[in-house]
């Protein structure tokens, strides 16, 4: 018997067991082999719905279910006073494990919802929101490591056979973990230049030559190391989709820094130089003004209008195609997770 419990974004798997009078050991494994079957259809439940659910409000709900599930069972165990002809060790652990899960759904859960509400304000939030989510596997896979060495004493000390194959439903939520496992490093790889590219573009809209600089470097660096742990990255059976639209992504930034941004710099210095020129010429008055200053005054004004017209020929382009990678970046993800983590 396989017990685990997973966390995906928000997702956890459990286990449940009962309390009653049982005339054999194998009555008392097959009857808690029963409940954790419930327990995990409500974990299935849920992880269907982060898969292929975008309502908010449907995911939430599966989770509550899961909750409201844990908490049947923990009744259920807890009336079971004497655990098996008194032996409580098994039962013990189980109340234990269950108790650990309710507080990583509810409370946990919580903190990862505020957590995740600032992870894209910064590289460092998203990778602390991701940390935060793998150590909460990371406890919940050590107290199930718990439950399955008290289940296999269990077994050993009544002479039970067990089949430590896993289950058709464990290995659907096993390969679900893999499939998010997946999506997220390849996420990491795409936030780090996406997040940079934000900062670049806030730095070009103050017109901040040195701060646009600086993250026109930084994106360059940051594509260029994602392309190189792209290379290491294999296809998930197969499908290499989601590193496809990664490296188109990192291929976009990458360009953006090394072709857009040196024609926006040129068009912010030519854009200050004139103005400069425009509030020197007004300074002065109509017969202060020599020829040589209005001609080449005039002739930087068909100049701007010519640099105006390109650089929003440019801006509207580069932005578009950001838009375009964005979105396909996206629907690739949801595509990827929502055809690899199977519907029932």
């Amino acid at each position: 018997m396989r017990l685990r419990l997973l966390l995906i974004l928000f997702l956890a798997t459990s286990l449940n067991i009962a309390a009653q009078e049982f005339k054999t050991a194998v009555d008392y494994l097959t009857y808690i082999e029963k409940e954790q079957g419930l327990i995990s259809k409500s974990t299935w439940k849920y992880t269907t719905a982060v898969a292929h659910s975008k309502s908010a409000r449907r995911i939430d709900n599966t989770r509550k279910q899961l909750v409201k599930s844990i908490e049947a069972a923990q009744k259920k165990i807890s009336a079971l006073k004497d655990g098996y002809k008194g032996d409580v060790d098994y039962k013990n652990q189980v109340l234990q494990y269950l108790d650990v899960c309710k507080i990583n759904i509810n409370e946990e859960y919580d903190k990862l919802i505020d957590m995740q509400e600032v992870a894209e304000q910064s590289y460092d939030a998203m990778e602390a929101y991701l940390l935060m989510r793998d150590k909460i596997n990371e406890k919940l896979d050590a107290e199930n490591e718990k439950v399955e060495n008290a289940f296999r004493s269990f077994a050993l000390k009544y002479k039970i056979t067990v089949n430590e194959g896993n289950t058709e439903l464990g290995e659907k939520i096993k390969l679900s973990n893999e499939v998010f496992d997946y999506h997220t490093a390849l996420y990491l790889i795409f936030f780090k230049v996406n997040f940079t590219d934000g900062n670049l573009s806030k730095a070009i809209e103050r017109k901040d030559l040195s701060a646009i600089q600086q993250n026109a470097n930084t994106l360059t660096q940051y594509a260029e190391e994602g392309l190189t742990k792209l290379k290491a990255i294999k296809p998930y059976k197969g499908d290499s989709s989601m590193i496809n639209a990664t490296k188109k992504a990192l291929d976009f930034y990458k360009k953006e820094a090394q072709d857009y941004v040196p024609k926006m710099t040129n068009f912010i210095m030519f854009n200050d130089k004139f103005e400069n020129a425009k509030k020197t010429l007004e300074a002065k008055t109509a017969n202060d003004r020599t020829k040589e200053e209005i001609d080449s005054f005039n002739a930087m004004v068909k100049q701007v209008n010519k640099e105006i017209d390109n650089y929003n020929k440019i801006n509207s382009t580069f932005f578009q195609e950001r838009n375009n990678i964005i979105a396909e970046w996206n629907n690739t993800g949801e595509n990827f997770i929502s055809g690899h983590v199977p519907m029932d």
